[in-house]
């Protein structure tokens, strides 16, 4: 259910947004069950979104997708904030000294939004830019959660839900609270098989010069190449590519 607003903007932005959870497309019928707004509403809708070129409708299989109007402005945020120029040639880098891929994600609410990310030579990550993923089941979500400013931590730990992705998922909020003093502790956050089966991650948070919390970036690998303890031995060069970031990514003072 969307939960964006009442009025008709704030309704045509849920259905936008719950749009997106459909890389293939979604009939008018799915998105007002997912919505639970009226059919006529949601059929409305969704052709104000197509005639505005942020939707596009395929009337062969009956299907809407996000359109090349979201694209554009989601390039325009990626270049305003640097994602796109200063972040892709670090993480570059950075996948080209370690062999692993590497994600820049920062910190959307109860979620981490990944924001850029380069592939390993052998490996593709299970996320993409635009992509939502789990606070407590990720390297890189437990990373944005210990670094954050205390009052949304404190409130993350008591409201979050601990919805298990693999059975070796964190669901313990007592739990959670614990690593998250211990990730603060030693300045990184790892997992496996938390949150993918047979993967490993490890995350280090990318921190402004009065240690506010920009971004975090993260190394994933394969556990048949690289588990928790062998990601570790790359923390170094992890490390360099969050000061390099921090260098170059807008940031309040």
């Amino acid at each position: 259910m969307v939960t964006e607003g009442s009025g008709t903007v704030g309704k045509a932005l849920g259905l936008l947004t719950l749009l997106g959870e459909y890389p293939h497309g979604a009939t008018a019928a799915q998105i007002a069950e997912e919505s639970a707004y009226p059919f006529s509403t949601v059929y409305r809708l969704l052709n104000t979104l197509v005639g505005t070129e942020f939707a596009s409708y395929d009337p062969r299989e009956r299907r809407y997708r996000l359109g090349l109007r979201v694209y554009q402005l989601g390039q325009k945020v990626a270049s305003t904030r640097g994602f796109e120029g200063a972040a892709t040639p670090i993480l570059q880098r950075l996948t080209e000294h370690t062999g692993e891929s590497s994600i820049l994600g920062v910190l959307d609410g109860a979620h981490f939004l990944t924001v850029r990310k380069v592939d390993g030579p052998q490996f593709r990550t299970t996320t993409d830019p635009g992509d939502h993923g789990s606070l407590h089941t990720s390297a890189i979500g437990k990373a944005l959660l210990a670094f954050c400013d205390p009052d949304t931590r404190e409130h993350l730990l008591d409201t979050l839900e601990l919805t298990p992705r693999t059975e070796h998922s964190l669901t313990d909020r007592d739990e959670l609270r614990r690593q998250t003093e211990h990730i603060r502790a030693q300045g990184w956050a790892g997992q496996q098989e938390e949150n993918d089966v047979g993967m490993a991650a490890i995350a280090v948070p990318v921190l402004s010069p009065s240690n506010r919390l920009i971004a975090a970036v993260a190394l994933a690998a394969p556990l048949f190449r690289a588990d928790l303890p062998g990601l570790q031995g790359f923390l170094p060069a992890l490390r360099q590519a969050a000061a390099d970031l921090a260098l170059e990514l807008p940031h309040r003072p």
